[in-house]
């Protein structure tokens, strides 16, 4: 989800594109694999719809804790397992009929202060979805500035980077940066006074360096990889997305998977011909006025599907993706 989504006060623990996914899916049968559980919505609507089973994955260990009030009612037909979607073909060890990916931050995680995910709370600037692993605070202190500037263009589009990777390196000389309420206010006093409307100033820098703590590019090409050999002839990929960066990825993907690949840009040759291993729909698909009324961090949502064909899997070529490059190490 962008960092934008962070500044939404809009109801909590709501599935975005839910009623999209399974009316252009149906009917729902079978397994489902749901690989960013988050609050549960997307897998209770699945299973809710007609679903045999949902695999319900997620790394982050404290929602399934959070779900164990409503989970139980549903038997063996939800298995809840903590990992990573990359892997979601170990996960399921079958085939599967479906496969939804919700690339958004739960607004659960979003609403928990110490999770470090909101300017508009204050807590430790942490970010990382798992609990494990370097976290925002340790990139921010721990990198170089042009590095930082990198993050900070490259994964969150932001065109004043450079400043306020300057900014952030000449603060960190007098005392750590260790909250998002004090990030937030570096970048505050770089950029230009907000404008009625527009996003938060901090937006694009706390949308870049989730992305950097959670290695979110690499898992989603992995994902989209690992679903492509999971799913069975005729099984639906879906996939919402809430910024430009990952909606390319997804794009180029389908594109690439269906035989419509072209050019990753115009200095590149066409890509050879390939056996399709998706039918994909061409344009994506946005949520309602309504649905925005009635749920506002659906607002950048969009959502895109594509059917298994009953050709081989495949590694993609991951240079036709669009991929940001890559900066940590």
């Amino acid at each position: 989800m962008s960092a934008a989504a962070c500044e939404v006060a809009g109801p909590p623990h709501v599935p975005v594109l839910l009623d999209a996914i399974l009316t252009m899916c149906a009917p729902v049968h079978g397994v489902w694999l749901d690989g960013t559980f988050g609050a549960g919505g997307h897998s209770r609507g699945l299973l809710d719809a007609g679903a045999d089973r949902v695999i319900a994955v997620d790394r982050d260990p404290n929602v399934f804790e959070m779900a164990a009030d409503w989970a139980e009612a549903y038997g063996s037909r939800l298995d809840l397992v903590e990992g990573t979607f990359s892997e979601m073909d170990r996960h399921a060890n079958q085939d599967l009929d479906g496969v939804v990916l919700d690339l958004g931050v739960s607004s659960m995680q979003v609403d928990q202060a110490e999770r470090g995910f909101s300017f508009l709370v204050d807590g430790p600037l942490d970010m990382r979805m798992s609990g494990s692993g370097r976290s925002a605070a340790d990139i921010v202190g721990g990198v170089s500035e042009t590095v930082l500037a990198d993050i900070l263009f490259h994964y969150g589009e932001e065109r004043a980077a450079r400043s306020i990777a300057r900014a952030i390196a000449n603060r960190r000389k007098d005392a750590p940066i260790e909250t998002t309420h004090a990030l937030a206010r570096i970048v505050e006093a770089v950029l230009p006074r907000q404008k009625p409307g527009a996003i938060h100033p901090a937006t694009r820098t706390f949308q870049a360096l989730r992305i950097a703590v959670n290695d979110e590019f690499t898992q989603l090409a992995c994902g989209l990889e690992a679903a492509e050999r999971a799913l069975r002839p005729g099984g639906w990929l879906a996939v919402v997305s809430f910024h430009s960066l990952e909606d390319r990825v997804v794009k180029r993907f389908f594109q690439e998977r269906s035989g419509r690949g072209g050019r990753a840009s115009r200095h590149q040759p066409e890509g050879p011909a390939r056996e399709p291993c998706f039918v994909a729909r061409n344009k994506a698909v946005f949520p309602s006025a309504a649905e925005v009324a009635r749920n506002p961090r659906a607002r950048s949502a969009r959502l895109r599907l594509g059917r298994r064909t009953a050709a081989t899997a495949s590694p993609a070529d991951r240079s036709r993706l669009g991929l940001p490059r890559e900066i940590l190490p």
